[in-house]
């Protein structure tokens, strides 16, 4: 992931972590962007974004060697003076040392629980429809097994070589796809370990590349070559693959840069153009009308828009999706990793669909390869939630006013049927009268409760209405994070 603008994110969370530091730097978030969105002509690529903005909630897992150490993923091998570059531990106080035993984290990281057929099943239960999987990261450590390059979990150093799940991005994919969740690649951009990246003739400066592409072309074209081989390889090897999320949005041709955008690249401002017309064009051979996101490059390979740790504030005009966090860190750094409440999912999730969006939710394994039990928890309560409401969820379109304090609002893609949601907190209870906000005016006399079936009686009184809950429904939904009520037109 990338840092992003603090705008709305802080104001809705409680904690905070280095995972949300990230998102103080001078990255500016989509959202605020003033370029106006692309519509693909592929005509295929239209109709996968239309089914994708159905699937409406995902999952991105983040997860590497660097979990061994239970640091930051990649970021602290970035010579930045920034909170989320910090490095931390024995090796901390030279650079150098640090980024030498880094980089043999892969000979200690064997993760003897990894067993992807059960975050799959999680992911199942817990109403997911998509996956992205971070194949490779800043660091340019390989979760797949890539011939291009040995700095790879298949590698020779890589003490997770022998097992027998080794190529683990295969693994992954394969298990989701049997939960028939669509899969995603997660891959980095720029790549710090790589010579024709960070050449080792001269040192690191930032997150960007450390030589002048202009004055050495063979090397930039080197690496451009290097990328196009490693996107090819998910693209052949592993199945079907359903969007190519694409990172390192400072990688990007020089007519893609604003004001805003410029400062991404640092002191030197050097173009870092990879051709990604050649890319999309190899990638949808392999697959067609793959959905690709090359995100914060607005354009036609940014099918959709990824705001990150932050919901926006009024209903965008294209496709997209918020990444947050469940936890502090993308990954679960540590047994006593912060999580947000299940009731804060379900919250979220409403909010974003509403806007039109979808939520992708960010887990990752610690370094034994599991979840941890909260996680496992937080998932199947989400999971047991829309079990009973989906309705109000998948297959909807937003519906003005689309949020309006505790309430959200959806409507049938199909029919004219409209959702109201009552947002609470599970811990308390459900009032025996819920006023609507003035902005829901709709001529009703009842609501259909969708987690029981229930009609209740709706009361017009002056400005406002009011739906009646009878003291039974009350007491069997005072544990929910959310009511959802249901309102059909003839």
């Amino acid at each position: 992931m990338k840092p992003q603008s603090i705008t709305i994110w802080l104001s809705q969370v409680m904690h905070s972590s280095i995972a949300l530091l990230f998102v103080t730097y001078l990255f500016h978030s989509p959202l605020h962007a003033q370029q106006s969105y692309q519509w693909p002509d592929d005509s295929l690529v239209r109709s996968n974004i239309e089914q994708w903005q159905e699937w409406k909630f995902g999952m991105i897992i983040h997860w590497g060697p660097y979990s061994q150490w239970g640091v930051v993923e990649s970021w602290s091998l970035c010579p930045e003076d920034e909170p989320w570059c910090e490095r931390k531990g024995e090796y901390a106080g030279n650079y150098y040392e640090y980024v030498q035993a880094y980089e043999k984290l892969p000979e200690h990281f064997y993760p003897m629980h990894f067993q992807p057929e059960k975050w799959a099943a999680a992911a199942k239960a817990a109403g997911m429809k998509y996956m992205i999987f971070t194949t490779k990261h800043h660091d340019g450590f390989c979760m797949f097994d890539s011939k291009f390059t040995d700095y790879k979990i298949t590698g020779q150093t890589s003490k997770f070589a022998t097992h027998t799940l080794s190529n683990i991005t295969s693994e992954v994919f394969d298990a989701f796809r049997q939960q028939d969740i669509k899969v995603g690649a997660y891959f980095s951009k720029p790549d710090w370990n790589h010579q024709d990246y960070w050449w080792s003739y001269f040192p690191a400066f930032d997150r960007n590349v450390n030589y002048d592409p202009e004055k050495y072309p063979d090397k930039w074209e080197r690496f451009k070559q290097f990328t196009y081989n490693q996107i090819e390889e998910l693209m052949t090897d592993y199945g079907r693959v359903d969007l190519l999320w694409l990172d390192g949005g400072w990688v990007r041709p020089a007519e893609s840069l604003t004001e805003e955008t410029k400062p991404w690249l640092g002191q030197n401002q050097w173009i870092q153009d990879i051709d990604m017309a050649s890319i999309a064009g190899m990638a949808r051979r392999h697959q067609p009308g793959i959905l690709i996101v090359d995100r914060s490059v607005h354009g036609e390979f940014e099918n959709y828009r990824t705001p990150e740790q932050q919901i926006p504030e009024s209903k965008p005009d294209y496709p997209w999706e918020s990444c947050i966090t469940l936890g502090d860190n993308w990954y679960s750094a540590s047994a006593d990793e912060r999580h947000k409440s299940s009731d804060w999912i379900i919250h979220t999730l409403s909010k974003i669909v509403a806007k039109g969006g979808n939520l992708l939710l960010g887990i990752g394994p610690d370094h034994t390869g599991d979840f941890v039990p909260e996680v496992y928890q937080k998932l199947n309560e989400t999971g047991q939630w829309l079990d009973k409401n989906g309705e109000g969820i998948y297959h909807s379109v937003p519906l003005f006013p689309y949020e309006d304090g505790e309430f959200c609002f959806t409507q049938s893609k199909d029919t004219n049927t409209f959702y109201i949601f009552f947002l609470k907190n599970s811990l308390t209870e459900v009032p025996a009268e819920i006023v609507l906000p003035q902005s829901v005016d709709w001529d009703m006399s009842e609501v259909e409760l969708l987690s029981g079936g229930e009609k209740l009686l709706v009361v017009t009184e002056k400005s406002h209405k009011k739906i009646i809950l009878p003291d039974s429904i009350r007491q069997r939904n005072g544990g929910t994070a959310a009511l959802v009520f249901k309102y059909s037109v003839e």
